[in-house]
């Protein structure tokens, strides 16, 4: 989906097939990459909330992971889907990157099983 920007907004299923945890960053860490090369602006990523175990788990790590990339400035900012509403800053932030965001489901269903990596 191209923005207004013409910048990309991706969405990756982490959960898609069970993966193990260690898959899911694996392929977190290949798909943040793959992003980037792309020149997406936002990268959104599903992982699941905990429900079914597994979710709970790849969330948590993945989040960290985000934190720690932000950290070290190779990603611009990680929203999560709890706080992807019009109502925060961060959110607002990222309409200016990546128009498409406007029009995303998850906009302020307070979507704990969701990420949006800014790159």
């Amino acid at each position: 989906m191209a923005g207004k920007s013409g910048l990309k907004l991706r969405e990756v299923n982490l959960e898609l097939g069970k993966p193990s945890l260690d898959h899911a960053m694996k392929r977190l860490a290949m798909e943040v990459t793959h992003s980037r090369s792309m020149q997406c602006a936002v990268l959104k990523i599903i992982h699941g909330y905990g429900s079914s175990g597994t979710g709970g788990k790849i969330r948590t790590v993945s989040r960290r992971y985000l934190s720690d990339l932000k950290k070290k400035g190779e990603i611009r900012d990680v929203i999560p889907g709890e706080s992807f509403s019009i109502f925060e800053e961060a959110t607002r932030q990222a309409f200016s990157r990546c128009d498409a965001l406007r029009r995303d489901e998850d906009l302020d269903r307070y979507n704990n099983g969701v990420t949006f990596i800014l790159l």
